[in-house]
């Protein structure tokens, strides 16, 4: 127990009477001793007070306080709440030497007066009565803490985020067999774990308040077709042979169509999931597919949309009308006469007379990597072995502007033209048989329904010019903010290219090798690598 002082009151004096503490307790400190005598409000000198409290060696030896006499204090006690009000303490401190202790029912009903209600230690304020100890804090009452529940997560077993760019070999060459783009799997596979969220339990204070815990939201596992639940519902297996994929936060299991060749025995092909083309493509199909769809060998002058990535192990020659659109990227061993675009990235070993589009990058490296012709645009980055040609080539390259916003802007501009000649006719129609409402002029039942028509198609018209002009305007503001964007050519860039960077372009009149061109203060300038 921790040492602790009794006042001990003379005619013509006041003394502490200081008791050593025993079995490891603390010894009274003077900053104690002062603080209940300030309470008390009993004059002292803490210097004196504190030279005499060092000179004390042994137990139950007086030290002075001060040369008054002053009145006989009862036991007491001095109470803290912790910040959280889970813990109620009390400090008491002993009467008199002479004096009056406090009695059981007084503590309990001090307790009840501050509002301590919850986990009143019992067998502790028993204790101290009978056994009293001072100068230490005695935990009266305890609450309960509450308990925080746990967030639920989802563990997804497969990859999320496929990377779409094709094995750089060591020779130099891209191997664009093994591309990582489709999560495979099979009959039985387990795609996503689910760890359960729990909500935790209630707590409460001395005071008897209720702690409630943060409300925890609940997880569950969100999943498409082809996919089913494990008995306890915390797993989920694939029922299909195919590919997985996460979209947004649901799992979705896609089959595979494959077929050998897209010709005359096959027809044109619209599938909801990603397709698969062993051989090759012939001119004048189109193959549509929402996933991926795999070329293992050439596509000639058709047409492939997908939702995902458009993967061409031999290339493609699209005699000036085939055309590839991806959602995602495009990877193709070469592109010679085609329309491409992809919203993501489009690598190539070489591009020949073609106009290629990408919303972030386009990088055609490899043993040959040129770009010949044509025009190739990204929002981010060109990186490219050799630009142009010897022969002078118009080729034309642009960064900094992503080729989507463009198409989108051009597509309002178009919808702004329709709604207005829409307006033009709507708009001065309504004017005038309004007008002859307010004239008096008497209208037939249809007439009246013709102009409640008019008004609400001008009102929705409006509203849609309204959302156009809108979005325009923002889409026209991020076309004109300078993107960082760069053109990198690890060869040579021949005379005839034109290249654009955020609007700034420049005609390159001279070869130049192993060089990056940027924009700088307005103007594209050209950087050794």
């Amino acid at each position: 127990m921790n040492g602790y002082f009794q006042l001990v009151h003379e005619p013509n004096a006041t003394l502490a009477r200081i008791f050593q503490p025993t079995d490891g307790g603390q010894p009274v400190s003077v900053n104690e001793i002062a603080d209940y005598l300030r309470w008390k409000k009993i004059n002292f000198d803490i210097n004196a007070l504190n030279k005499a409290l060092l000179a004390v060696q042994g137990d139950g030896e007086d030290i002075l306080v001060n040369n008054e006499f002053t009145r006989m204090e009862r036991e007491c006690y001095l109470d803290t709440l912790s910040p959280d009000k889970l813990t109620y303490t009390m400090r008491f401190y002993p009467p008199s030497v002479g004096g009056e202790r406090m009695t059981q029912r007084e503590i309990f009903q001090d307790l009840f007066h501050k509002g301590i209600r919850y986990g009143i230690q019992d067998n502790a304020v028993n204790e101290f009565v009978e056994h009293p100890v001072y100068c230490t804090d005695i935990v009266v009452a305890k609450g309960t803490p509450v308990v925080q529940g746990k967030e639920g997560y989802v563990e997804y077993l497969f990859d999320t985020k496929p990377n779409a760019r094709p094995t750089l070999r060591e020779d130099g060459s891209v191997d664009f067999f093994h591309l990582n783009l489709v999560n495979h799997c099979s009959v039985g596979d387990k795609l996503a774990v689910l760890h359960p969220s729990s909500q935790g339990t209630e707590g409460k204070t001395v005071r008897g308040e209720v702690i409630k815990p943060l409300h925890i939201k609940v997880i569950k596992l969100r999943f498409g077709k082809n996919i089913e639940f494990s008995e306890d519902q915390t797993e989920i297996y694939s029922k299909v042979d195919g590919h997985v994929e996460l979209d947004g936060d649901i799992v979705y299991v896609s089959d595979v169509l494959e077929v050998e060749n897209v010709d005359p025995a096959t027809g044109n092909i619209d599938y909801e999931g990603s397709v698969v083309i062993n051989g090759s493509v012939t001119a004048g199909y189109t193959v549509q597919a929402k996933g991926n769809i795999e070329v293992k060998g050439v596509v000639e002058g058709a047409t492939l949309e997908a939702g995902g990535n458009i993967t061409i192990a031999r290339g493609m020659n699209g005699m000036g009308r085939g055309v590839l659109k991806a959602g995602q990227n495009i990877v193709v061993k070469y592109l010679e006469n085609v329309t491409a675009q992809a919203e993501g990235n489009v690598t190539s070993e070489s591009i020949l007379h073609s106009n290629v589009s990408a919303g972030n990058a386009i990088e055609v490296t490899g043993k040959k990597g040129f770009i010949t012709g044509g025009k190739v645009t990204a929002a981010s980055s060109i990186k490219v072995r050799t630009l142009g040609s010897d022969m002078g080539a118009t080729t034309v390259v642009e960064v900094g502007v992503d080729p989507t916003l463009k198409r989108r802007c051009f597509e309002l501009e178009n919808q702004k033209k329709e709604i207005e000649k829409v307006l033009k006719t709507v708009s001065p129609a309504l004017v005038a048989m309004l007008t002859k409402m307010k004239q008096g002029v008497k209208m037939s039942p249809d007439q009246v329904t013709q102009v409640q028509k008019l008004s609400q198609l001008e009102k929705v018209k409006k509203e849609e010019l309204a959302n156009v002009e809108s979005e325009l305007q923002e889409i026209s503001q991020k076309v004109q903010e300078d993107a960082p964007a760069e053109i990198v050519v690890q060869g040579a860039v021949y005379p005839g290219t034109q290249i654009t960077i955020s609007g700034a372009s420049m005609n390159v009149q001279n070869s130049i090798k192993y060089c990056k061109f940027v924009k700088v203060r307005g103007d594209v300038k050209v950087n050794g690598l």
